[in-house]
């Protein structure tokens, strides 16, 4: 029998690579045949060598001398092997590692002989994967071959600094072909390749205090400046499409953030800015825990790294101290990965025990001022210029020697070192008022306590947390609430009604909640806010509120009032994980495991909330990977202490009757925010198959998000100038344009034309400049006011694509 019948059938994928004409040369090498001296003979005989390798060897697993001579023959040839020839020989040489265990350096001594045939880069494809799969599971392999892969892939000297950096770090993503192409010269100097060798060393979850001694040793200044700058194009980068290339030669696009081995070389020069004792490093290592902690895009339950978020939170609890607070309260404030964010919780608990404080009180003492005024601004003079710096904006504008402020720098101070120290202050900033902005609102919906004197010192004295904290409502409990307001003896609170009280010092308060409120009273805040211009960082007084109603209360352990909608997948995934919202993932794969069904997970003031999710769709559609579309099912609660209430099978869940009003009232307005920005009810086009549903949620009745929209409106609209031409019914604003008039659902913002009800698809142009009493942040009511004002001047409408459908 030939080298082909007798190879293992359990690992014969290589044989299957092999062509009609190989296999005849197979066949007379199987016969005694020599290779003449032709080049593609010759590789194929090399091929056949290699598989023999399978056919002949005694029970001790030796092979005969006589093939040994041949594969030394064969390796020490000169023959022209091709890339073809190299994936080929490897993937011969690991199926017969996995079969028979043979002498490891006989087995691979070919396919190392071919790989030096090729060029660097495609030998680091070929081995990339091959080396971690030795040293993982195959370790007498690596122990075998190390030494001699490690010289395969070592560049020569006359490939310069590049290769050497090649070398180590390989050119697996851009950062990586960066730190070859534009800092090899520095990275390979003396006093840097020492350190450089050593961060590709960093492959243990945390630093061991040898790896420390080491790099403090090797720490030069230079090398502090490197860390800087590579770090700061880590914490830049973003993920991009990658070329892979399978042993048979087919290519695929990945899409990654940053390859192994620039991972780990990264994660070393993190443990090192550890030891850097310099102001910079708090706030890298912050941007840079942001920026690998986030998902793909930027969004998302998962990381970028968490590798390297995890080893940037680690380095900056080594370094301890009040000045890592900021920096941790922002990846706090985005990050939603479970284990970064446990891994944040515990470093700053240790920092507020070493301080004598609790967590959210050594956040409150924490948040820097950016050298701001009370009001704050900070103003700083360059020549003839004043540079204002201010939080609302946040901007940095500047005030020329006429008085007139401008935005654009002047050419007369671009080179003044007070631009540059505003310009990161500028920077810093716009990453802080986000993280304020979380702090505040998480504080509201866990009914967060503070004495008095702690709001006005931490919250509306302070110039970046006061820009928010003065445009809520606090409370004290059970008691009067109001807007602050300062006076000569110091800050009070304000009701819709004018009266004042100004709380003793030592007065417990929190943030005002309408769950907590009359009807008549919510009403009479909305009114004010209004009438007072004022907008809040997020909805208070026009916050939803969702009461147990009596279906919930029936079916006792199950809100079904979000069951049966159909969300665009990714959109509600996003969005949930913005809101806390965890372990969702579904999709086409393993569905004998439920991969087409699962739930998002919800923690808030002891309590987890459980909202199921299972797949709609065709998975030819997707091609078998992730859902486009999926189907919300029942919400469910537990207490987080509850034994048996964890997992897809756990149990049924209380009654709703025993779940907090707040608390649930906060997730079935997740839910609802999810629903009314995920669903495929809001598309222009209606999805296929999901008729009915679009139908019905694009024009039915109103969800609690949509009755609030239709309170704002009512007080809005006598303020508008289309005022005359606008009125609200129950479920829409109706718009009496000169052609037709026009029905915009308060819900989806899908617009019905009178008298027919014909459907009217507009694309969202630009907002109206209309005041809202809080950040909507171009959500729907935007969208539907631009649409009203669009419409209501119907007759300047150009577009051909609504022109055509208002005939």
């Amino acid at each position: 029998m030939g080298v082909i019948e007798n190879f293992p059938e359990t690992y014969d994928s290589p044989v299957h690579k092999l062509d009609e004409a190989a296999r005849a040369l197979f066949a007379g090498f199987d016969a005694g045949l020599r290779p003449s001296g032709d080049p593609e003979e010759r590789r194929i005989h090399g091929w056949w060598v290699q598989m023999r390798l399978g056919q002949v060897a005694d029970r001790a697993r030796r092979y005969d001398e006589t093939l040994l001579a041949t594969v030394r023959a064969v390796a020490g040839d000169d023959i022209p092997w091709t890339l073809k020839d190299v994936r080929f020989l490897w993937s011969v040489a690991d199926s017969l590692m996995l079969w028979k265990q043979a002498d490891h350096a006989e087995l691979y001594r070919i396919p190392l002989a071919a790989v030096q045939r090729v060029g660097y880069p495609e030998r680091r494809r070929v081995l990339h994967n091959r080396m971690w799969w030795f040293r993982t599971y195959h370790r007498p392999v690596w122990d075998a071959l190390h030494e001699q892969l490690d010289a395969v892939l070592t560049e020569p000297p006359e490939h310069g600094p590049a290769g050497a950096v090649r070398t180590l770090i390989w050119e697996g993503d851009p950062v990586a072909r960066a730190m070859a192409d534009d800092h090899a010269e520095r990275l390979t100097a003396p006093e840097v390749l020492p350190l450089l060798r050593h961060w590709t060393t960093a492959r243990s979850s945390k630093p061991g205090e040898r790896w420390l001694r080491t790099a403090r040793a090797l720490l030069t200044d230079e090398a502090a400046a490197l860390v800087r700058e590579l770090l700061a194009v880590v914490a830049a980068h973003r993920e991009g499409p990658v070329t892979q290339v399978t042993d048979d030669g087919q290519e695929w696009s990945q899409t990654v953030f940053l390859a192994e081995r620039t991972a780990i070389a990264a994660r070393g020069m993190v443990w090192t800015c550890a030891l850097i004792d310099e102001p910079w490093a708090v706030g890298l290592l912050g941007d840079l825990a942001v920026t690998c902690g986030v998902g793909l895009g930027g969004t998302g339950a998962n990381c970028r790294s968490e590798l390297l978020a995890n080893a940037a939170v680690n380095a900056l609890a080594r370094r301890g101290g009040l000045d890592t607070v900021p920096a941790l309260a922002r990846v706090q404030a985005k990050v939603r990965k479970k284990s970064v964010l446990n891994n944040v919780a515990r470093t700053l608990d240790a920092v507020a025990l070493a301080a004598g404080l609790g967590r959210e009180q050594l956040l409150d003492r924490t948040v820097p001022t950016f050298g701001l005024g009370r009001g704050g601004v900070r103003e700083e003079r360059a020549g003839d210029y004043v540079l204002r710096l201010d939080a609302a904006g946040p901007a940095l504008t500047f005030v020329n020697p006429a008085g007139r402020t401008v935005k654009s720098v002047p050419q007369a101070i671009k080179r003044e070192p007070v631009l540059a120290e505003l310009r990161a202050g500028l920077k810093e900033l716009r990453q802080a008022l986000p993280a304020e902005r979380f702090r505040l609102e998480r504080a509201l919906i866990e009914e967060r306590r503070w004495r008095w004197h702690d709001v006005t010192e931490f919250f509306l004295d302070h110039p970046v947390t006061g820009l928010y904290a003065r445009d809520l409502i606090w409370q004290i409990p059970q008691g009067p609430a109001g807007l602050p307001v300062r006076t000569e003896t110091g800050w009070e609170l304000t009701d819709p009604l004018g009266r004042r009280v100004q709380p003793h010092p030592d007065t417990p308060v929190l943030l005002w909640h309408p769950i907590r409120e009359t009807a008549g009273d919510v009403r009479a805040w909305r009114d004010f806010l209004l009438e007072r211009g004022v907008r809040q960082p997020y909805k208070q007084a026009f916050r939803e509120v969702y009461l147990l109603t009596p279906a919930e209360e029936s079916a006792r352990t199950r809100s079904r009032r979000f069951t049966g909608h159909v969300l665009r997948y990714g959109q509600a995934k996003a969005l949930l994980n913005q809101r806390g919202w965890t372990d969702l993932s579904i999709g086409h794969w393993d569905y004998e495991c439920g991969g087409d069904q699962g739930e998002a997970i919800k923690e808030l003031s002891g309590w987890r909330a459980r909202w199921g999710m299972h797949i709609v769709g065709d998975p030819h559609t997707d091609g078998w990977g992730t859902a486009s579309f999926c189907a919300a099912e029942d919400l469910r609660f537990s207490p987080v202490d509850a034994p048996g209430f964890r997992g897809w099978n756990a149990g049924e869940g209380v009654p709703l009757t025993e779940v907090p009003p707040l608390v649930l009232s906060e997730v079935l307005r997740d839910a609802d925010l999810a629903v009314g920005v995920a669903s495929v009810g809001l598309d222009q086009e209606v999805v296929h198959g999901h008729e009915d549903y679009w139908q019905a949620y694009g024009f039915g009745e109103l969800s609690e998000t949509a009755r609030t929209r239709h309170d704002v409106l009512a007080r809005l609209l006598p303020r508008l100038t289309i005022a005359d031409r606008a009125e609200l019914t129950d479920r829409f604003l109706r718009v009496r344009g000169e052609l037709r008039t026009y029905k915009i659902h308060l819900g989806s913002g899908n617009i019905l034309m009178e008298p027919n009800d014909a459907y009217l698809g507009i694309v969202p142009g630009h907002a109206p400049d209309v005041f809202l009493p809080f950040e909507e942040g171009g959500g729907m009511l935007s969208v539907i006011l631009s649409k009203a004002f669009l419409l209501a001047a119907d007759t300047g409408i150009t577009d051909p694509s609504i022109t055509r459908q208002l005939v």
